[in-house]
């Protein structure tokens, strides 16, 4: 949610920005919000002249009282009581008009970064940089779930027996695989610095309003039927959540959390949920990283983020590619994205296996996470990228140290929390 201010101040830099993110059908919010706004802020000014003409009643019916005047201070308190009752529709009033206000702010994008390539969709972000060299070998690499179920490690007709499509067993060296990504992840951050953290996997409506736009919330959240909790489709929903409402003391920042979760996504208006894949399922485990500093550092550490993903993958030995959002593809609470994309031998394509977002001050003005400041309180900025997330890593990881023979090579980063096991032969 962008200021308030922004809006009265410079209607058409908010404007622009809505029609570079392509979306002129929010064009009419901005009006519409700045016609309630002043509606809300005249109301508000009506408000503190009825409270005023209140306060010089009531010291008119203390006089008579003290003159013995009771007649003609009888008299006054039914004028207070009539502007009691004016004041209380007032207030009713404004509130409504400030709900309305509201309800039109947070679907109105935040303001995106002068450095973002405008772009409709997807198919426009912009390569930034390979890492590592990309390559095809001269045997066949065979679909992922086959890989897996050569080595015994997958189960998708038992998962769709019980559960439905979108769904898997994941069994012997594959799921310890899948535990052994995570476990390494985690150490990686904690060596980077920052704190390693389980959250709830439920959270509030007002902590999902908080984090996401509608839009998002609709396509990806399950609600809990009959209670106020939905299920996180990212561990950095209840990680940004556990800030709010906080003041937060200037010397304690950053704050730089690193947090493992299961993660629940309807994948509404997907392209369908794969039965024979594990690329687009509803429910997987992820390594998340999370940081709320001073504006004036969350560049910086937007940088910062994404480079360590590069660096983890890396040293897995899986070439990987940056790829700037254009301003279509950016969600919108995002300032800045890049995406993160593992190369697919098989298919001879890099796709995504992690996000990198700088969100700004959007999150912390819905959530009223502030920052403690000498001359007053102030807004902090968040950020969020993926360190990890198994199901698709595991689809790079397979391609890229698959064998001819059918074997699976284990690089020696992941060695120490394999047993000590070098390959996964094939059953």
């Amino acid at each position: 949610m962008i200021d308030i201010k922004l809006i009265r101040e410079n209607p058409d830099l908010v404007r622009q920005n809505i029609k570079n993110k392509f979306q002129d059908y929010k064009l009419p919010l901005v009006d519409e919000v700045l016609e309630l706004d002043k509606k809300a802020r005249e109301t508000m000014a009506k408000g503190d002249d009825l409270r005023n003409k209140r306060k010089t009643l009531s010291n008119q019916i203390g006089n008579y009282m003290r003159e013995g005047k009771k007649a003609e201070a009888e008299t006054v308190k039914q004028e207070v009581e009539k502007l009691n009752q004016e004041l209380l529709k007032n207030e009713e009033l404004e509130a409504s008009l400030r709900e309305e206000v509201k309800t039109r702010m947070m679907r109105i994008p935040n303001i995106i970064d002068k450095s973002v390539p405008i772009g409709k969709d997807d198919s426009q972000n912009v390569e930034l940089k390979k890492y590592g060299e990309p390559f095809v070998p001269s045997y066949e690499i065979p679909y992922h779930t086959d890989i897996m179920e050569a080595v015994n490690g997958i189960d998708l007709d038992s998962a769709r027996r019980v559960a439905g499509n979108g769904f898997y067993y994941l069994m012997g060296d594959i799921a310890r695989l899948h535990s052994a990504v995570l476990s390494y992840a985690r150490d990686f951050m904690i060596d980077k610095g920052f704190t390693y953290c389980i959250p709830p996997y439920m959270i509030r409506s007002d902590v999902v309003t908080g984090v996401m736009s509608f839009e998002e919330m609709d396509a990806m959240m399950y609600k809990i039927e009959g209670e106020d909790l939905y299920l996180i489709g990212t561990s950095e929903h209840s990680m940004i959540g556990k800030f709010k409402d906080q003041i937060l003391k200037k010397e304690n920042l950053p704050y730089t959390m690193t947090s493992y979760s299961p993660c629940f996504r309807k994948e509404k208006g997907a392209h369908g949920i794969e039965e024979r894949g594990v690329y687009r399922i509803h429910q997987f485990e992820k390594q998340e990283m999370i940081v709320v500093c001073e504006p004036e550092e969350s560049m910086q550490w937007y940088e910062k983020l994404w480079s360590y993903t590069v660096e983890l993958f890396r040293s897995m030995e899986i070439p990987v590619r940056t790829l700037e959002c254009c301003s279509g593809d950016l969600a919108d609470l995002k300032v800045k994205s890049v995406d993160v994309e593992a190369w697919s031998p098989r298919q001879q394509k890099y796709f995504e296996v992690g996000s990198c977002s700088n969100l700004g001050d959007a999150q912390a003005r819905r959530l009223g996470i502030r920052v403690k400041g000498e001359k007053g309180n102030y807004y902090a900025h968040t950020l969020n990228n993926t360190v990890v997330a198994p199901p698709r890593m595991l689809i790079a990881f397979l391609e890229n140290h698959y064998q001819e023979d059918g074997s699976i090579t284990i690089p020696e980063v992941l060695r120490p929390y394999m047993g000590g096991k070098e390959k996964i032969e094939k059953k």
